[in-house]
């Protein structure tokens, strides 16, 4: 397999969602001017992350998928003939909703779609109200960029969704993400809670021999109801090889286009030197379906 050139989009987000999607655009193209063939945009990205606090108003920011996004972002795809993996708010049914990755061929078809099976419910992050745990499983998307595994935030700190998704043939795993530091946080925890999941992310590549995309949001969102509070977004965006190097980091502050190379190719030489995989004790893993071990 021949290398690819990755393009990643960090920005940051209004509660403007047709300023949120020009901006997009315009990165977007940039990217692909550059020479990218796949392009990945961070979680939740046509609007602020809204799940700051619980409010059944903020549901009417759901789409259905096919929709208004989805047909823009196939338009640009086709148009840029790149493949591009989008992140959206998606309305299933009345009451029934998920936070749903939507991948494009190049042509503008929808490739797959990935809902998001971890859902967290943390102070500032309250997704459990609005997401519907995922109900696809845990499959690579097919696409002339490869067979991409993409999960969704709080996914990545699951070493089991890596590892299901490397068992499915994935050739990298992609992880759209909103996260940030609380306002109360001191400096060195912030450094300890982005050391974390840096690590973590690394070390599903480690263990998968896979190539591993972070893309994560940046800037200081605040909520109208507590103007008190907010998230600030720590960006940090990154690409690692398949031991964990890392390829290309983006900064903490600033709206970037991330480029990488990325050779598939060096999964395939990485595992014959680990072969994690050729040695797992499968015969041994029954406990791994149980929540504890009492």
């Amino acid at each position: 397999m021949t290398p690819i050139k990755v393009a990643m989009i960090q920005q940051s987000c209004t509660v403007n969602r047709d300023e949120n999607i020009a901006k997009t655009d315009s990165m977007v193209r940039k990217a692909a001017s550059s020479g990218a063939e796949l392009i990945v945009l961070q979680e939740l990205h046509t609007s602020t992350y809204f799940c700051q606090l619980e409010s059944p108003a903020l549901f009417n920011l759901a789409e259905s998928i096919p929709g208004p996004s989805t047909d823009f972002f196939g338009k640009l795809a086709a148009e840029l003939k790149v493949v591009i993996v989008t992140s959206l708010f998606e309305r299933r049914a009345a009451g029934l909703y998920h936070n749903t990755a939507v991948v494009f061929e190049r042509d503008g078809s929808i490739a797959g779609k990935y809902r998001k099976m971890h859902i967290p419910d943390d102070p500032g992050f309250y997704e459990k109200f609005y997401f519907t745990p995922g109900d696809l499983g845990f499959h690579p998307i097919n696409t002339s960029a490869g067979n991409l595994g993409v999960l969704v935030c709080w996914d990545q700190w699951y070493p089991e969704a890596a590892r299901l998704m490397a068992l499915a043939g994935a050739d990298i795993l992609i992880y759209p993400t909103a996260i940030g530091w609380d306002l109360i946080d001191t400096n060195e925890e912030q450094q300890r809670q982005y050391d974390a999941w840096l690590t973590v992310q690394r070390g599903h590549a480690i263990a998968n021999g896979l190539p591993v995309v972070a893309v994560n949001r940046i800037g200081l969102e605040r909520t109208d109801k507590k103007t008190d509070t907010g998230i600030n977004f720590w960006g940090g965006s990154f690409a690692a090889g398949p031991q964990g190097e890392i390829l290309q980091k983006a900064s903490h502050e600033k709206e970037e286009i991330i480029l990488v190379n990325i050779d598939y190719g060096r999964s395939e030489e990485v595992r014959r030197i680990w072969p994690f995989l050729r040695d797992r004790r499968i015969d041994e893993y029954d406990d791994l379906l149980k929540r504890f071990r009492d």
